[in-house]
């Protein structure tokens, strides 16, 4: 068995005991933590599984709650497909996440051990795991235990079912015809019966390989969400998404309605290093922000797993470097090929701002001067813009992003398209430019503005006292905290 350290062993034995399995993926963490500082501050234990790698993001969590919250570090797994030393998907190559999925699944033999040893103690005990929709495998650790298990999604709830969709019917392209990135994928079983071109599905559905031991264990991680008698919770509030929340979906589990809980936000004292060390300190990002009118400024961010090709930062760069461009920052990480010279010409125009590490999302969007958001759409992203009411400029790339940009721009009106070409097909410059233009300068998108503003104000009253989705919450805990009482074995 591996070797486990806890950082707060001595948590009071007077709650109900729950198993927090985060994926390793910044994106998804950042969520869970959150929830999870709810559930400890409405009187519940939790432990939070981490590795050597990701336990320092829980450390602003663990600081919040010393007395309910611990960690429980274990080593990540090896696996032969997996490089040697990968514990997370920060710079990991895309190709490679499904065997992250795979190798982290390990973990489930040791979680086994650990939660067994606890269970003859009726204060320690495990009740409940709650875990991403990425560690289905959880889903047979919980019946080992004969616990309810908890699917979460920081996923929309319909990115979050089309993803499940996908594995549990495995649609094929049209006629067979597998150069054809074009052919509709229809979901029936989905509010509208939406269709997607197959381009814009999941790469981890259209890399998918029959009797590839990867793929097959990865599709079995998502069936297994299926089996959840605790259903899903997931990261979005019910005014956002009231067709998806009306009725329990086949693809979120068919029991019950998801739990929707969201926006889920940090602590205020987190907000500003929300997901790791920002390499521009919030304090002096506002503080050049102050500088510019009201709604002048675009930010621009793809996202912290996304590497841009480099035509599309080409053409994003170009629309930006325009004699009497817009105002804008540009979070674009450490590996975006941008063009020579353009970070030196940005910075001396003196309306420019590239920030090269870490950005400290939440307070640029928060920030007054900033108008638009020209977002790849992931759902993190499209949640603090939300929150902050800042309208987006929709570039979706990959993944769930395209499921979540044809919700903002067809059924929310909440985001202007820039893009659907994806990491296929770049957009010209001038396209861009244009888009900045009207959205910026002209006021074209007023509506879209302010439909922005609406969703912000129904967002911040989901998660007020007596809000939908604090109700959510409130519900969720008590369900847990009633599993203290019960029989081990009511869930096996």
């Amino acid at each position: 068995m591996a070797t486990a350290t806890s950082d707060h062993p001595s948590v009071p034995a007077a709650a109900p005991h729950v198993l927090v399995v985060p994926c390793p993926a910044q994106g998804h963490m950042l969520a869970l933590l959150d929830l999870t500082g709810l559930l400890a501050s409405r009187g519940l234990r939790l432990t939070v599984v981490a590795t050597p790698a990701t336990a320092p993001q829980l450390a602003p969590l663990l600081a919040a709650h010393p007395a309910t919250v611990r960690a429980l570090t274990l080593p990540f797994p090896a696996h032969p497909a997996l490089p040697a030393g990968v514990e997370s998907a920060k710079h990991l190559p895309p190709a490679l996440f499904p065997a992250l999925i795979v190798a982290f699944a390990g973990l489930r033999g040791p979680l086994l051990s650990w939660a067994r040893a606890l269970s003859d103690s009726p204060d320690d005990r495990v009740v409940a795991v709650l875990s991403d929709f990425f560690c289905g495998w959880t889903q047979p650790l919980a019946a080992d235990l004969g616990v309810l298990r908890i699917v979460f999604s920081p996923c929309a709830a319909c990115g979050t079912a089309v993803l499940q969709s996908l594995f549990r019917r495995m649609p094929r392209r049209r006629d067979g015809d597998e150069d054809d990135n074009e052919s509709p994928i229809a979901f029936p079983d989905l509010p509208g019966a939406p269709a997607f071109p197959w381009r814009q599905m999941s790469a981890l559905y259209r890399n998918f390989k029959p009797g590839d031991p990867v793929s097959e264990e990865l599709r079995q991680n998502y069936l297994w969400n299926l089996e959840s008698s605790g259903g899903f919770v997931l990261n979005t509030f019910r005014r956002l998404e009231e067709s998806y929340l009306a009725a329990p979906l086949a693809d979120l589990g068919g029991i019950r309605v998801a739990r929707a809980v969201g926006p889920l936000a940090p602590m205020a004292d987190a907000a500003g290093n929300r997901g790791g060390e920002a390499d521009v300190a919030a304090a002096d990002l506002c503080a050049w922000l102050d500088g510019f009118a009201d709604g002048s400024v675009v930010y621009v961010s793809f996202g912290s797993m996304a590497v841009l090709r480099e035509p599309h930062a080409a053409a994003m760069a170009a629309a930006l470097d325009r004699p009497g461009g817009v105002a804008f920052v540009w979070a674009a990480g450490p590996a975006a090929p941008l063009p020579e010279g353009f970070e030196e010409r940005a910075a001396a125009s003196a309306r420019g701002m590239v920030i090269r590490g870490w950005a400290p999302q939440v307070a640029v969007l928060r920030h007054r001067a900033v108008g638009w958001f020209v977002t790849h759409c992931g759902w993190n992203s499209v949640l603090e813009a939300t929150a902050a009411g800042v309208a987006m400029l929709a570039w979706p790339m990959t993944a769930d992003q395209f499921v979540n940009a044809r919700l903002l721009v067809d059924e929310l009106g909440a985001a202007v398209p820039v893009s659907w070409g994806g990491l296929e097909a770049a957009p010209a410059a001038e396209e861009v430019a244009r888009v900045l233009e009207e959205a910026v300068n002209v006021g074209k998108w007023g509506d879209m503005a302010a439909r922005a503003k609406e969703l912000a104000g129904e967002a911040a009253a989901a998660v007020r006292q007596g809000g939908d989705s604090w109700r959510e919450v409130e519900e969720l805990a008590r369900e847990l905290r009633d599993l203290g009482s019960q029989p081990r074995q009511q869930h096996q």
